[in-house]
């Protein structure tokens, strides 16, 4: 009696192509890629910019090789929004929403952009989630639980108005539903993550007024 031998062994050269129906995507990022599409921002991938506004409707931003490593397309995605949301509409229409960064003319709209970026997180719990990445980190990290309460600072005049634009139905319920989706992948996630990772520091510290 022939004693029966292993069954081959198949690599995958051996099956032939595999048939790929479906793509994983960093939920956050689809997140943000959406809220983007929803306020009528075309997000694109270029090793050309770190991130840029056409004016019109497309958002650029690095490819993953440009990030630091605490970068991420929604961090991005929200800041050129709150950029958009103090610059106004005339902004919108405006290449690098009409702002110049080689030399700190447009400093104090800087400045506002994160102020209202980080009443926006803040009110969630991702104020240090969503901080800048920039070489202005060290205003954002200063900014007082409140960043928008009345003060000296003439970027927060800028960043209140933002605010009350940020207010209109349109964009208001995309953004809230945006950030709330992420405060739920943190609170999902953080607790898995180890140091240094980023997720450590969502949903946490009090919420900003």
């Amino acid at each position: 009696m022939e004693q029966d031998s292993d069954p081959p062994v198949l690599g995958t050269s051996d099956l032939g192509p595999r048939p790929i129906h479906h793509r994983y995507g960093d939920p956050v990022d689809l997140v943000w890629t959406e809220t983007a599409a929803a306020l009528g921002m075309r997000v694109v991938r270029s090793d050309a910019v770190f991130a840029s506004w056409d004016g019109v409707d497309t958002l650029t931003l690095a490819t993953p090789a440009g990030f630091d490593p605490d970068d991420s397309i929604a961090q991005l995605v929200l800041h050129e929004i709150c950029h958009g949301l103090v610059e106004g509409p005339e902004g919108w229409s405006k290449a690098d929403w009409g702002l110049e960064n080689t030399d700190e003319r447009d400093l104090v709209r800087e400045h506002a952009c994160h102020r209202l970026q980080a009443a926006l997180t803040g009110a969630h719990g991702l104020r240090s989630f969503f901080a800048v990445t920039t070489l202005y980190r060290p205003y954002y990290d200063a900014l007082p639980d409140d960043p928008l309460a009345s003060g000296e600072d003439p970027a927060i005049a800028l960043a209140q108005a933002a605010m009350i634009r940020a207010r209109a139905p349109e964009i208001w319920a995309p953004l809230q539903r945006a950030l709330e989706a992420t405060a739920a992948v943190a609170r999902a996630v953080a607790p898995f993550a180890r140091p240094p990772s980023l997720w450590r520091t969502a949903v946490s510290g009090p919420p900003c007024s």
